[in-house]
């Protein structure tokens, strides 16, 4: 898959999250304020905070494909980190204040007005997060780009919440009200962790974290299969996006030409740029 359907794709992801979250947050927020749930008002923060991601993730996605230009000249893959870290900012935030507000209705054991409404709206958000789930992970198992990937995780996320906010919605009808409480805390939690995670993860690239083992245990079994290489140095690499620069030095036959060597150079560096996480391979030849 190119760069373009990569980020068409991801643009069409943005834009549905976007759509179906205001929906979402339209109807959860109604419902749980007129039933005094605050699952279903942490819920919809959820739904508010999902609608921020997705438009992160729509203008990350644009920025992201942007081509190279003069001052840019490995091109603006890097938007996809700065606004997932974005992201994941926003999560931890909203983290904070709904578990605050859920420890206070835990504390002093605020009574849900029960509603008919309440369940259907959750059914409502399984089935749309579900929806939205199955596509975004569709599209992350083509493709490797955090803003989606954190897109999918949320929409999993989602259905599992809901189911416990259903829970907890069913318990009121016997007058169990703490329930109530406990998963709007665990709601928050979970929230705080997904946006960890992100976090992390972002954070890891902008400050140009290193090839992963596996990949790089591929580049060194490629530089092996070239006789011709007596000696390699270790691999530097720095992200630019979700693809890396590599920078190899390798050690030939002091006696070998200049024109041979190079020629060896070239092949090694089209070998390890045909792997997908690569954005470019460049080779420095010194004689051993």
């Amino acid at each position: 898959m190119d760069n373009k359907d990569r980020y068409k794709l991801t643009k069409i992801a943005g834009i549905l999250g976007i759509i179906f979250n205001i929906f979402l947050l339209i109807i959860k927020g109604i419902v749980g304020i007129l039933s005094n749930s605050q699952a279903m008002i942490a819920d919809s923060v959820n739904s508010a905070g999902d609608i921020f991601a997705s438009l992160m993730t729509f203008i990350g996605n644009k920025i992201a494909s942007s081509p190279s230009d003069k001052e840019h000249n490995f091109g603006h893959g890097k938007a996809e980190y700065i606004f997932s870290f974005i992201i994941s900012i926003s999560m931890i935030i909203a983290t904070i204040k709904l578990l605050i507000d859920s420890i206070n209705s835990l504390i002093y054991s605020s009574i849900v007005v029960f509603s008919s409404n309440l369940i259907i709206v959750c059914i409502i958000t399984i089935v749309v997060k579900f929806f939205l789930y199955v596509y975004t992970y569709s599209l992350s198992k083509k493709m490797n780009n955090i803003l989606l990937k954190a897109n999918m995780k949320d929409h999993r996320n989602d259905c599992i919440v809901t189911t416990f906010t259903l829970i907890s919605i069913l318990f009121s009808l016997i007058n169990i009200y703490w329930i109530d409480g406990v998963v709007g805390i665990g709601i928050s939690l979970w929230i705080g962790y997904t946006g960890l995670k992100i976090f992390i993860e972002s954070y890891n690239i902008l400050m140009d974290i290193s090839l992963d083992e596996k990949t790089t245990d591929i580049i060194y079994d490629i530089i092996n299969t070239y006789k011709d290489i007596k000696k390699v140095d270790k691999i530097s690499s720095t992200p630019v996006g979700y693809q890396y620069i590599t920078v190899i030095t390798i050690y030939v036959d002091g006696n070998m030409s200049t024109f041979d060597s190079h020629e060896l150079a070239d092949s090694l560096e089209k070998s390890i740029n045909g792997i997908d996480i690569i954005y470019n391979a460049i080779i420095h030849v010194n004689p051993l």
